[in-house]
Parts: C-alpha cells; sequence; structure tokens
C-alpha cells in the first residue's frame, strides 16, 4: 500500500489515465488494512479478489486464476505490480499469459539467494515485465547483467520514499510515543518475521539471545508480525519473551504509528526490506538480521548495516551504537519524493502519449 498509493495519487491528476486499484487479499486484516487505507488516504479498492493466506504455490495459483477473470473483463492496457511479493508474480505471468503490457516498481532488486521466495518472485516477474522501475543503480547492472534491454529500465527513484516524505510530519503528531510512555532516543524498535529468522528455531533463539542483552542496555518496542507471534508459541518461547522486562510487546501497527515510532528511535533491528530504506532517509541506524541485502545502496550510502542472525554480531553492532558509534549516511540519488510522478511520466510517454 505504501508502495502504490503515490503513483494512484499522480495518476489522479491526468484524465487520459484510468486506473483500478486491485487488492489481491494477500495481506488482509480488517483492521490494518483500513488503517492503512485511512493512513495513506487510498481510495477504497475498486476490485477485491479475496486471497488469504496459504502456502506460496496455493496463494500464487488462487491470484492467477481471480486475476485472469478480472483481465479478460476489463481489457486493460497495462498492468502495473509493485514489490516482490507472491501477488506480484502471480499477476505479472496471469498478464503475460493474457497479452497485457506489465510494468513492475521496484524492479532490479537482488539478493542473490534464491532460498528466498521473493527472490524467485522478482526475477521471474521482472523478466516478464516491459517496464522495469527501478530504485537504485545496482538494480539497473542487475537487470543488464540479466540480458534486459536498455530501453525497458527506468531509473525513476523510490515511491516508498514519495509516501515517507509526504506523511512524516503527519506521523510526529499520531502520538504514539505518548501513548507508549516512550522518549524519543530512549528505546530500540524491533521487527522479526522473515523465515529464514522465525521458523528456523536456532536461528530465533540466537536473535532471543541478542535481544535478552540489548534489553538490559535499553527498551525494546516490538510491534509483532503474526507470523512470529505463532512461531513463539510453537516453539515454546513465552518464557523467554515473558523474561524481557525492557521489552514492550506490540500488536501490528498503522503506518503513521510506525513511522512516528521509528522515527524517533536509537536504532532499528529488522528483518524487513523496505525499512532498511525508511532509516537511511530518516538517517535512523538500522541493523539487518539477514545474511545480504537486496538494497545495497542502504549499506554503501545509507545507515544500514548487515548483521544475520549471530548473537555475537548483533551485540557487537548494538554495543557501538549504544555507545555513539553511530553509521552516518546519506540520501540516495532520486529519493526525493518525486519518483511516482517520473512513474507517470514514463507510463503517459509510452502508453498514453506514444
Amino acid at each position: 500500500m505504501m508502495k502504490i498509493a503515490p503513483i494512484v495519487e499522480e495518476m489522479g491528476r491526468y484524465p487520459d489515465i484510468e486506473p483500478i486499484l486491485l487488492h489481491t487479499g494477500q495481506h488482509y486484516d480488517d483492521n490494518l488494512s483500513q488503517v492503512f487505507l485511512r493512513d495513506l488516504n487510498l481510495p477504497e479498492p475498486d476490485i477485491y479478489l479475496g486471497v488469504d493466506s496459504d502456502s506460496h504455490a496455493r496463494q500464487t495459483a488462487r491470484v492467477m486464476m481471480a486475476f485472469e477473470r478480472v483481465l479478460l473483463e476489463q481489457q486493460p492496457d497495462l498492468v502495473l505490480v509493485v514489490g516482490d511479493v507472491n501477488s506480484t508474480l502471480a499477476c505479472a505471468v496471469t498478464a503475460a499469459k493474457v497479452g497485457v503490457p506489465i510494468a513492475h516498481v521496484e524492479a532490479g532488486l537482488r539478493s542473490f539467494d534464491r532460498r528466498m521466495p521473493e527472490e524467485i518472485n522478482r526475477v521471474v516477474t521482472d523478466a516478464l515485465s516491459d517496464l522495469l522501475f527501478t530504485t537504485e543503480e545496482s538494480a539497473n547492472e542487475n537487470l543488464r547483467r540479466e540480458g534486459i534491454p536498455e530501453e525497458k529500465i527506468c531509473f525513476v527513484g523510490n515511491v516508498m520514499i514519495d509516501t515517507l516524505l509526504k506523511h512524516r510530519r503527519k506521523a510526529m503528531r499520531t502520538g504514539i510515543l505518548e501513548r507508549l510512555r516512550l522518549k524519543k532516543g530512549e528505546y530500540v524498535v524491533l521487527t522479526l518475521h522473515r523465515p529464514s529468522n522465525v521458523d528456523d528455531r536456532e536461528a530465533f533463539l540466537r536473535i532471543i539471545q541478542a535481544l535478552e542483552w540489548i534489553e538490559a542496555q535499553i527498551k525494546i518496542v516490538f510491534p509483532a508480525h503474526p507470523r512470529t507471534v505463532k512461531r513463539v508459541q510453537e516453539f515454546g518461547l513465552q518464557e523467554r519473551f515473558g523474561g524481557m522486562s525492557n521489552l514492550l510487546l506490540l500488536e501490528p501497527l498503522g503506518y503513521l504509528d510506525f513511522l512516528g515510532l521509528m522515527n524517533s528511535s536509537k536504532f532499528v533491528l529488522t528483518d524487513s526490506g523496505g525499512i532498511q530504506e525508511e532509516t537511511t532517509v530518516l538517517q535512523i541506524p538500522c541493523l539487518t538480521l539477514r545474511e545480504q541485502t537486496e538494497r545495497p545502496v542502504t549499506v554503501t550510502e545509507g545507515t544500514n548495516i548487515v548483521v544475520g542472525s549471530r548473537t555475537e554480531r548483533i551485540v557487537e553492532e548494538s554495543r557501538r551504537i549504544l555507545n555513539g558509534e553511530v553509521k552516518r549516511g546519506k540520501v540516495p540519488k532520486l529519493w526525493d519524493g518525486k519518483a511516482a510522478e517520473r512513474i507517470v511520466g514514463v507510463i503517459r510517454a509510452r502508453c498514453v502519449l506514444g
């Protein structure tokens, strides 16, 4: 939703574009979905497919079956997909088979780890796409190596940052710090949900051990993903989490509340891709709990450090930040809040006016 919101808004400026907003339902919660629609000023989706959580194969197949009907009924001129989730892959494959051109926002990002389902989704979607909108130069290089013609690659910047810059000031006024009795710079934000971290009990235990050291030094605020909560229960780790008295466990938060929370934190621990980008722009130190990142510009230019799941490494980098050894970064090229403007400009030039 954060990626699509600025594009939908920009398309609304042009009467020669008729956007049809489709929500597959892959990531859907009655409360959270409405919170994000409201926070981002998104209209209600024109089409909702009602696909829910399932295995990768079944979920992808269900989206494809439902989306094929939509394509045959609507006869669109272009299908625009964002990111790297199963819905991205499913809609791209379906559009390619029906013969509808595809535009992919956030194209070219690579972790080079085919064990990640998202990596498969990225590679296949890019191979099928007619317009590939990239966020950083490494993505352009990846696409060239994979044989994508230069005329299909469009370096436009990062739509996630469009959304962040538009809503940052509003996020500072949600009152989330007051509600949670927090003070700026006196807590750490944690997000954790990747299968490699929470489905692997040994990796999860290594991370927990690091968290136990960190929470003895500074408060940890943890909006917990449902997947992670489920694994805590399955692995019998409730006592370990319960024993961390300085860890504040929360339900998932809406966009504005989470942005406000992150913006005032000492640093962020995460295994999310988008948060690596957001912390770079916010100039908040970020420790990524993965072995690699598909967003290398957040490391080479931003505030991100990839630490993996080893206890010692997480503790070492956390200690450095707490001691004032903070990595200083800069905002990458074209992360200026105008990516959606560039994307829609290309679409109009290629698909509407041309």
